[in-house]
């Protein structure tokens, strides 16, 4: 399976009128079989990267995107790019992305048929067709975040043509635009995912197939591409870890282990292209505390099939171990040994082969050309058959894949049906029930994924606001509590713990767990609220003061806080919590900002007045609260006679049930 070194020219082989029906093909046929992808709408993750990521609203954000790795979930500016652009043309709407995701592939299909053509390898438009419609992509195609995929794999292809263009050991013409053109395709490529790292070394592979040799000028020609490479893998792992959370027990194995988990890996990715069936979006994830002999077969099998094709090169060529080298190559950052996040809920994943699976495609489909019965060969028309049954039975397969790409609904319950045992499937389909308002399936889905996955904090804690709705306090209150055993940090379960804790009964263990939210969430304003009502309900005045002077610090203008804060400050009767000067300036403040004068404020302006011994002045302040009792819902005129009394005695009122602020208050 060699091909002569002469072979190629320095034109593509095939002249290029005669390429635009293929083409065109090509691009018709992944059209016509991502057909459901068009309906289809956001699916997991895809609102971190579109619907809710900010930087696609500004140019600002567009700045954040390129110069801030932080601010987007990985650091792909280009595809981050695509979406900004996307945004400002239809916003929200996922057919748009769904059409630019189909496109790319489309794209990427013509250009793999251009170097494969230019390679002279058998059966380049059938290769570039299985690439295309293989059940195996629609994960890459279908799901709006990995545009990373489609976008770096067209940039890929750009880039491995434009240097079979220029490569003068590969037949190029040798002109330096060819090179720097590459480069330049090969940089966007990185910038999208990181996974194209391996082109430098697959230009390599290719002389070595096509020559039997590596020359130095070649590898002096691909250090740039590798310097680049390692840079951003890099700086791809080191998000990985520390801003996507590629860290923990998931990821702590063993270098034996990894090399197991390589091992099985490819030869499961192998078997989903040879009979891809039972296609998930979660497989099933190999526990390391399990492996075994089994384990250690698969790899040892692997390691033997390259030895095994090392040792034939001379008899059967070089073709097939450079392909499955390509193969294991391209697989490498998804194999197990550079952590990623999805490891922690399974090792393998369709779109981990987007451009891997091409190896396989290519040695399958030249053997199959090559291997042909000489009665095919003698009566075209069989061959040409198979390989049309081949195509619509992979585009019809595709079509039936992408419908379970159509929701967030149907991907969950997809996945489920295959893998019962996809903890993080029975979460999200939780989360998507909660949203519905079925909390009773809610709950079995969060059990469900509990019962697989113990320790999973997020479903205690979000469990526990199942059972709230139910109002099964006890129930909601365990799941809190293990929620807080596996993370103390989690901000909202002691909001809700405290929530609980408060309704029944237990104000001070509230208290305490709204403390700890309060610390981490100092802006909450309703929770600091409900913190500042639960102090002055259990006598702690002093805190409340404390509580009401941040919250007015807050909410300068909030008339009702000023009011209840200025009473407090003149009428507790702990004299370290009073303040009469404090609280006048907050009645002024409030008798300001008010639009009409109200009795509430009046008594509280009167009650300030009095505490710093202005009793003649808080007597006439609710001489005038009276007289407008009876023009407000306001009725307090007991209360307010009773205080005036004692004001036209020279005694200040001090406040043992607190005055209820009247709902009628200006604001």
């Amino acid at each position: 399976m060699n091909v002569p070194r002469d072979v190629g020219g320095t034109a593509d082989a095939i002249p290029r009128w005669r390429g635009v029906p293929a083409v065109g093909g090509l691009i018709a046929l992944v059209v016509l079989a991502y057909g459901p992808a068009y309906g289809s709408g956001f699916i997991w993750d895809d609102d971190a990267y579109v619907t809710t990521n900010l930087t696609l609203r500004s140019l600002a954000g567009l700045w954040k995107i390129w110069f801030e790795p932080g601010a987007v979930p990985q650091y792909y500016p280009l595809v981050h790019t695509t979406f900004w652009i996307e945004h400002h043309l239809w916003g929200s709407n996922a057919a748009g992305y769904h059409v630019i995701n189909v496109l790319l592939h489309a794209l990427a299909a013509v250009l793999l048929y251009r170097v494969l053509s230019r390679l002279r390898l058998p059966g380049a438009w059938l290769v570039a067709a299985v690439f295309a419609l293989h059940p195996v992509q629609v994960e890459s195609v279908s799901w709006i975040t990995e545009r990373k995929n489609v976008l770096s794999g067209l940039l890929y292809m750009a880039s491995l043509l434009a240097w079979l263009r220029w490569d003068p050991a590969l037949n190029g013409n040798g002109r330096s635009r060819g090179y720097f053109g590459s480069l330049a395709f090969y940089l966007g490529a990185l910038l999208s995912k990181t996974v194209t790292a391996s082109l430098p070394a697959v230009i390599l592979l290719l002389h070595w197939w096509k020559t039997g040799r590596i020359e130095r000028r070649a590898v002096r020609a691909v250090v740039p591409f590798f310097g680049v490479g390692l840079l951003m893998s890099a700086v791809t792992i080191v998000m990985e870890k520390h801003t996507v959370g590629a860290q923990g027990a998931d990821w702590d194995l063993s270098f034996l282990q990894r090399l197991l988990i390589a091992g099985r890996a490819l030869w499961f990715y192998l078997g989903k292209l040879v009979w891809p069936s039972n296609l998930t979006f979660i497989y099933p994830r190999w526990e390391p505390s399990g492996f075994g002999a089994a384990m250690a077969l698969y790899l040892l099998a692997a390691v033997l099939v390259v030895v095994a094709l090392f040792l034939a090169r001379r008899r059967i060529g070089r073709g097939p171990l450079a392909a499955l080298l390509f193969f294991g190559g391209t697989l490498f950052p998804a194999l197990g040994f550079i952590d990623v996040y999805p490891m922690r809920y399974s090792f393998v994943a369709d779109h981990f082969q987007y451009l891997a699976c091409l190896g396989p495609m290519v040695l399958g489909v030249a053997a199959a050309v090559l291997l042909a019965p000489a009665s095919w060969r003698a009566r075209p028309i069989v061959g040409t058959v198979v390989a049309v049954v081949l195509v619509l039975g992979l585009g019809m397969t595709t079509w039936k894949r992408a419908e379970a790409f159509r929701s967030l609904e149907s991907l969950w319950t997809d996945t489920l049906r295959k893998n019962p045992s996809a903890w993080m499937a029975h979460h999200n389909l939780a989360m998507l029930r909660e949203e519905q308002g079925r909390f009773e399936e809610a709950a079995r889905e969060y059990q469900a994924a509990l019962a697989l996955r113990p320790d999973l904090d997020q479903s205690h804690y979000n469990l526990g606001n199942v059972w709230v709705q139910f109002q099964r306090w006890t129930d909601a209150e365990r799941e809190y509590r293990e929620a807080l055993a596996l993370n103390p940090g989690l901000v909202p379960v002691h909001t809700n713990l405290g929530n609980v804790l408060y309704k029944t009964g237990r104000v001070d263990e509230a208290i305490e767990h709204w403390q700890q939210s309060l610390e981490a969430e100092p802006g909450n304003h309703d929770l600091r609220r409900s913190l500042e009502h639960a102090l002055e309900q259990t006598g702690r005045d002093g805190e409340a003061a404390q509580e009401l002077e941040v919250l007015v610090a807050q909410q300068p203008d909030d008339s009702r806080l000023l009011q209840k804060l200025a009473w407090m400050r003149a009428t507790s009767p702990r004299v370290e919590v009073r303040d009469g000067r404090h609280a006048l300036e907050l009645s002024e403040r409030l008798i300001r900002t008010t639009r009409e004068p109200h009795p509430v404020i009046l008594d509280t302006y009167a009650a300030a007045l009095a505490e710093i011994g202005q009793f003649a002045a808080a007597s006439a302040a609710l001489e005038r609260a009276l007289a407008l009792i009876g023009t407000t819902p306001y009725d307090r005129t007991d209360e307010i006679r009773a205080r005036l009394a004692l004001y036209e005695e020279g005694v200040p009122f001090r406040d043992h049930e607190r005055i209820d602020t009247a709902e009628s208050v200006a604001r």
